[in-house]
């Protein structure tokens, strides 16, 4: 198959697995997620953080968010745009609508817009995802473009144990993230010798542990 094929091949599974999720399954692994990264010292130090309203089976950061507007941080949610453009507006009360493909979206005209370089955590959504931190998206592009303007960020996958794969199928138009996080574990990836400046990276994936060194992302 051609990388686009397995792209389409592991889209369509991974979104089928994260579908398959019981209730039960997706209440504890939201919540186990969650608490993950509100551990992480990237997020107890962000200021500005770049999220997204779940949709189509998505792990959902809805428990995230509330404790994080508890905090006083900032939150932004992804506005897609023409030209597969993506901007980070922060709504107000009334500043929703349901959106592009039917995701629940800021109104521009009725939110403040983050610049790239103002974010300090960007958490991404993906339909399939690997060990090192590959990413499958939606095949449209929007956090690829984008996220190379987060200069400041640390950004890091979210997604469920089930839509992990063995070797993701990218190419050289995919960013590779600096972590994932999932309700079994942190990801920081094995196969690069570019550490990136903002996160600690391991020499191989570790589940189910407490990460000390994570603390210094």
């Amino acid at each position: 198959m051609t990388i686009t094929e397995q792209k389409a091949a592991q889209r369509k599974a991974g979104i089928a697995a994260r579908r398959a999720l019981s209730d039960t399954e997706r209440t504890r692994s939201n919540a186990a997620l969650c608490a993950r990264i509100m551990a992480l010292a990237c997020f107890k130090k962000a200021e500005n953080i770049l999220l997204y309203a779940a949709f189509g089976g998505e792990a959902d950061l809805s428990a995230l968010a509330v404790e994080a507007a508890r905090q006083g941080k900032t939150l932004a949610y992804p506005v897609c745009g023409e030209g597969f453009s993506l901007t980070a507006a922060v709504p107000g009360p009334d500043g929703w609508e349901v959106g592009l493909y039917g995701i629940r979206t800021p109104i521009l005209s009725r939110s403040e817009v983050l610049r790239p370089d103002q974010l300090d955590l960007v958490l991404v959504p993906c339909t399939a995802f690997d060990a090192v931190c590959r990413r499958v998206g939606m095949g449209k592009g929007y956090y690829d473009r984008y996220l190379p303007r987060c200069t400041r960020a640390v950004k890091l996958g979210v997604a469920f144990e089930a839509q992990r794969v063995d070797k993701a199928a990218v190419d050289v138009y995919d960013e590779k993230l600096d972590g994932f996080v999932t309700e079994g574990g942190l990801y920081f990836g094995s196969d690069t010798t570019d550490v990136p400046p903002n996160i600690y990276a391991f020499h191989r994936y570790t589940r189910n542990s407490t990460f000390p060194s994570c603390t210094q992302v």
